[in-house]
């Protein structure tokens, strides 16, 4: 019997497809007999290619946390200048300012690809897939993050309420819930796509003292004004590319040269990704180092806001590790350690970076080489993921809201807690995938249950560190769920795959009919022309 994993696909089609499938399988495989693995080959296999950057990712990262301890510890009494500071981050800024730079064009590329290449009705799958992925597990984490603070009740342990509250910026944007609620919607239909790439809308509400109709307790009452704020809009540019790349899905062959040019673009943005991705052991390295040194005090974090810290940090250990890659072993029927190991550079620079965007090029990379997930589902998944499933981000602020009830001595009704649940979840996918974007959306969780966006206070000193904590769960959450979603979408996109052979067989067949009608010399060459370029694997 033949070994099926010496057969070649014909036309060279790149099938990215995870799975056990002939189809799916490079053609180099070789089966290794039983009982040959060697230490060699272990050693080989942790110091070369994709296993030579997880390696040297997490040597990097434990090696920061480790040089980070020892420089508090040695130069105990040395307060470290903002300049110092600088210093030791700018190689880390450096590859994280490189990682931004692909963001914009690699999210727009992917999505516009992904859907303009699909039939809309897989796309329409795909897409429902996703929204029910991320919806069912942002409503498991605010649910659980609930759990968890009612009983552990850290805000009920803190002996003094005020030692460790930080000044808040007397400048602070004033906004009320509605307002927030509004300026998503705005920014999810900009006015300007150019705009969107630097710039968000937002809505400054103004006092009038002179007014007499103004009350200064009540923001309702005072002059609205919209502005924009620096930043990408994440969710504009999101909407724009999903609803181009149906527009291109529905024009069908018109459309083809243009999506050609988006894919070109968006393998040649993978590229310089690739070549970025090595660098991050030393970028990562020294953001971790920076950070160790920027933490003001271990006895904040140990002692009155230790247990709070704790609560959360058990609340996305469970759902980032437990919970999610649980749905995995449900749906996939397989566990997921070994997806989840391949996955170690962009939990890493998740960690590092504290920002979801940031670290897409990064996943996108480990979920398409490691885990050999199909490029159409990762580049149509990822980018809306990173974008509105914010697990983290929404455990994390429903921790917050209630911890800072119980600091205040304010007990909620079931009501409230139930307002809690659904404002963190729409807050989270508000929020930015910037870091520390979550104690920005956290406001609208606090005026939920009547407290005062200055009770944020209370938890800055460790949010830093929980914000990190929380991007390495959004991250994992969407890698896994573009591996649960590419599983049930395997057998359409396979079906496609055969569909565009059977398509380029025909139109070989048709050119070499062709040329029995016609032999002139320029004819002929335009039709082996054709025909080399299809069998080379060209659509």
């Amino acid at each position: 019997m033949a070994d099926h994993t010496t057969e070649r696909t014909p036309f060279n089609v790149d099938t990215n497809y995870s799975g056990n499938s002939p189809v799916n399988r490079p053609a180099e495989t070789i089966k290794m007999a039983p009982g040959k693995r060697s230490r060699k080959s272990i050693w080989e296999k942790l110091f070369s290619g994709q296993e030579l950057l997880t390696t040297l990712t997490i040597i990097s990262t434990l090696l920061a946390v480790f040089i980070g301890l020892a420089l508090r510890i040695i130069l105990k009494d040395k307060r470290w200048t903002e300049r110092e500071k600088m210093y030791i981050r700018f190689l880390g800024d450096i590859f994280l300012r490189m990682l931004k730079m692909l963001i914009i064009p690699l999210l727009t590329c992917s999505i516009i690809s992904a859907i303009g290449s699909l039939d809309l009705s897989l796309s329409k799958k795909i897409g429902f897939q996703s929204i029910l992925y991320y919806v069912a597990t942002t409503l498991f984490a605010v649910f659980q993050g609930i759990f968890w603070v009612l009983l552990i009740r850290p805000g009920k342990f803190a002996k003094d309420k005020t030692s460790y509250v930080v000044p808040v910026d007397d400048g602070k944007r004033n906004i009320t819930t509605q307002d927030t609620l509004l300026d998503l919607a705005r920014n999810l239909f900009p006015s300007n796509i150019i705009e969107s790439c630097i710039v968000q809308d937002k809505t400054n509400l103004i006092y009038n003292v002179s007014d007499p109709k103004m009350s200064f307790n009540d923001l309702t009452t005072w002059n609205i004004t919209f502005d924009t704020s620096r930043g990408t809009n994440v969710l504009g540019l999101v909407v724009f590319s999903v609803a181009l790349g149906i527009a291109c899905a529905r024009l069908g062959i018109k459309a083809r040269p243009f999506i050609e040019t988006v894919d070109a673009l968006g393998e040649a943005i993978m590229l310089l990704t690739k070549g970025v991705i090595w660098l991050s052991p030393f970028g990562v390295f020294f953001l971790v180092v920076s950070n160790m040194l920027e933490m003001e005090s271990f006895s904040i974090l140990l002692g009155q806001l230790g247990l709070y810290f704790m609560t959360v940090l058990i609340g996305l250990i469970v759902h980032g590790f437990i919970t999610v890659p649980s749905l995995y072993l449900l749906c996939l029927r397989k566990f997921p350690f070994k997806f989840i190991m391949n996955m170690s550079p962009a939990i890493v620079t998740a960690f590092g970076t504290g920002s979801s965007s940031a670290s897409l090029p990064v996943t996108m990379h480990c979920l398409e080489g490691a885990n050999r997930i199909d490029q159409r589902v990762s580049r149509f998944v990822l980018p809306i993921g990173a974008t509105i499933n914010m697990d983290g981000t929404a455990l994390y602020e429903a921790v917050a809201a209630i911890y800072i009830s119980q600091v205040k001595d304010m007990e909620l009704s079931v009501g409230q807690l139930l307002a809690v649940s659904i404002t963190a979840t729409m807050a989270s996918i508000g929020a930015a995938a910037i870091p520390q974007a979550g104690l920005v959306t956290l406001v609208m969780v606090l005026d939920t249950v009547g407290l005062s966006s200055d009770n944020i206070s209370y938890i800055l000193a460790v949010d830093w560190l929980l914000d990190r904590f929380r991007t390495v769960v959004n991250v994992l959450g969407d890698a896994i769920g573009a591996g649960i979603v590419a599983k049930y979408s395997k057998e359409e996109l396979l079906k496609i795959d055969e569909f565009n052979i059977g398509q380029r067989s025909d139109h070989i067949e048709n050119a070499r009919t062709a040329e029995t009608w016609n032999t002139t010399p320029i004819y002929k060459f335009q039709i082996e022309s054709t025909a080399c370029i299809l069998v080379n694997g060209s659509e």
